[in-house]
């Protein structure tokens, strides 16, 4: 709320705001569009939620313009090697799954009795790549009409927890151990994006949809980095 009040302060108008999938909670149609409603599961897609219904009040109010991106999962790597994830600890199951390829470590698999086709949970991938052009394309809908507006950001594909780790398999070529695990509490069973809003009003078009490139590009940068960015 201070950082809107000091943008109104200083005319600052335009706010491009990193949201979530989470804010929907369990969805009740996939995949989901952006009129779903939003009964978030996790303190975390609360706060997602909160923050979104503060820059609309502010917006119905004249002080700025906003575009709120909600993200799916975001993964992958630059393409070219030099930039990945390092999150200490890691909590992506992408990362995670590779670093395990690395060190021979087995992944655990929170909850395989959900009611999808192998009991995992799935999810949309978004190349982090094409997440990064999305910001671009919302900042300048922003700065030309003015217009605020809700888009998710995903690729309206929906992968396993098991799919992924299958893919990790294959793109690594090593066996990557698994251990199965309760369910974690707040985890939806599905998660996939309907972006045909932001393809329609900004544009935008994923250069890299596919799991198979998402994990590539991931790998690429890990077997460079071992150790993280302080390798």
């Amino acid at each position: 709320m201070e950082l809107l009040e000091i943008m109104n302060e200083y005319r600052i108008k335009n706010f491009v705001f990193s949201s979530s999938a989470a804010v929907y909670g369990e969805p009740e149609k996939i995949p989901i569009p952006e009129e779903h409603p939003c009964v978030p599961t996790n303190p975390y897609g609360e706060t997602k939620w909160i923050f979104e219904e503060v820059l609309q009040a502010f917006h119905e109010d004249g002080k700025l313009n906003y575009a709120s991106l909600r993200y799916f999962n975001a993964a992958g790597a630059d393409p070219e090697g030099e930039l990945g994830e390092d999150h200490s600890p890691e909590t992506h199951l992408i990362p995670i799954v590779l670093r395990a390829a690395l060190n021979g470590d087995a992944v655990p698999i929170y909850g395989t009795d959900y009611s999808t086709p192998d009991g995992t949970c799935i999810r949309d991938y978004i190349h982090v790549t094409d997440l990064a052009q999305a910001h671009i394309l919302a900042l300048d809908r922003l700065e030309r009409a003015e217009i605020s507006g809700i888009y998710n950001l995903g690729n309206g594909n929906g992968y396993s927890v098991k799919e992924v780790i299958e893919m990790a398999r294959k793109v690594t070529g090593r066996k990557i151990p698994v251990v199965e695990s309760p369910r974690r509490p707040g985890d939806p069973a599905r998660l996939v994006a309907s972006s045909e809003k932001i393809r329609k009003e900004l544009g935008w078009v994923p250069k890299y949809p596919d799991l198979e490139t998402i994990v590539e590009t991931a790998w690429r940068w890990y077997r460079n980095h071992p150790n993280g960015y302080g390798d």
